[in-house]
């Protein structure tokens, strides 16, 4: 939260109109909140098959001239739980030091911690496979972590993985075993070629409330989701994540039209109303598709489970013969079906529900994860360089990213 945002309230509420704060880009580079300013000392051990025995990390992480929101977590809780990278390290020991000085603040800032412990970590194996005089993608591919789940000794605890394949689809793509012949036809030219790989994997989906409570939050980290049925068939999404820019409406009603085949212009998604939507934990770590369509998915489960109960009494029919797909509810395998808008209004008109059954289609959930996810992927840049001048072109740049199914 910035000074200026507290400051707009205050005016619009004393002038009684609509204030907005616009800062230029040098007052941005001034005084808004910076990331990622650390100082680090780093030591790998290998033993004589090339296996990674451990990693020793050293950082001083600067936090500025003031404390600002999560400047103290960025470089301890989100930095050094993600050391262990892709590989099977069995011992991990990580000493940060936060220093305040007089720099603009630091702060959670795209990835916050995550970065900085992939840069230190990939630019560490690079070094030592030179030092080896090993490939960087066979030194990299032997330390691979392959058994599941996988518990690093720096907290995390990887549910699944195939590292191999992110490398294998990246080399692929890049032409990896090609760059040789690439490199001694820029030398003919006079010119220097590189390449240069980086293998990442993240944690997100932050929540679960327990990680966070054994760190002192004061804050549980689910989310809710609320969907209602309106009598006419519409469908509402109240969601306790918020849209940024990152395009919640669409997706989450293609959860919803993928569900019952409405069309997407009768679901409408309804977030950041606080007259409205129960409460809810918002967006940031990566966590509106993993835990926020998650708790919508949990709703849209009640309200299928529900539907199907109603149309199976409607349509004389078993209740696991029914099936709901392009906007009707029907019995499996013959001609009888009841268009979705017609379930709707049975919900509400009441007349003729199974017996005990509360009228109205409206459900809600919670989620609140047992684990993180940890979405992967292999980056492989492929420069020139000019040595006359010192002008580098990216000739090529391949990622291959795994987010499971999709």
């Amino acid at each position: 939260i910035y000074p200026e945002e507290i400051v707009c309230l205050w005016a619009s509420k004393k002038t009684g109109v609509p204030v907005k704060w616009v800062a230029d880009r040098t007052e941005s580079f001034l005084a808004d909140a910076h990331g990622r300013d650390h100082v680090s000392t780093v030591e790998m051990a290998f033993d004589k098959d090339n296996r990674i025995t451990g990693f020793k990390v050293d950082t001083i992480a600067n936090l500025g001239a003031y404390m600002s929101l999560f400047s103290s977590c960025v470089p301890t809780y989100l930095y050094a739980t993600l050391l262990s990278g892709q590989y099977n390290i069995p011992a991990i020991h990580a000493n940060v030091r936060t220093v305040y000085t007089n720099t603009a603040p630091v702060d959670a800032y795209r990835g916050a911690g995550r970065p900085e412990a992939t840069y230190l970590l990939e630019r560490t194996m690079e070094t030592a496979a030179r030092e080896l005089g090993v490939s960087p993608a066979e030194l990299r591919r032997k330390n691979f972590i392959t058994s599941f789940p996988h518990q690093t000794p720096v907290i995390m605890n990887y549910d699944a993985g195939d590292y191999n394949a992110s490398l294998d689809a990246a080399m692929k793509a890049a032409d990896y075993a090609g760059f040789a012949k690439r490199k001694a036809d820029a030398a003919k030219q006079g010119k220097l070629r590189g390449i240069g790989m980086s293998c990442y994997i993240e944690a997100c989906g932050i929540a679960p409330s327990a990680a966070v409570g054994s760190l002192g939050a004061g804050v549980g980290l689910w989310e809710s989701a609320e969907v209602r049925v309106n009598a006419v068939g519409t469908i509402e999404v109240l969601t306790g994540s918020h849209s940024h820019g990152q395009g919640h409406e669409t997706t989450f009603a293609q959860l919803v039209t993928q569900r019952f085949g409405v069309p997407l212009d009768s679901v409408s998604i309804v977030h950041g109303d606080t007259d409205k939507v129960q409460m809810g934990m918002g967006t940031y770590g990566s966590r509106s598709g993993a835990v926020g369509m998650s708790a919508i998915v949990k709703a849209l489960d009640k309200v299928e489970a529900k539907a199907k109960k109603i149309a199976a009494h409607l349509l004389e029919a078993d209740e696991g013969d029914i099936v709901i797909e392009n906007g009707e509810v029907k019995v499996a395998g013959t001609d009888k079906s009841l268009p979705w808008f017609q379930v709707a209004l049975a919900s509400y008109t009441a007349h003729n529900l199974p017996a005990g059954m509360e009228p109205g289609l409206k459900e809600t959930a919670f989620y609140d994860p047992s684990n993180f996810t940890f979405p992967a992927g292999c980056y492989i840049c492929e420069v020139e360089i000019d040595p006359e001048t010192g002008t580098t072109e990216i000739v090529q740049f391949v990622a291959a990213d795994d987010f499971g199914d999709i």
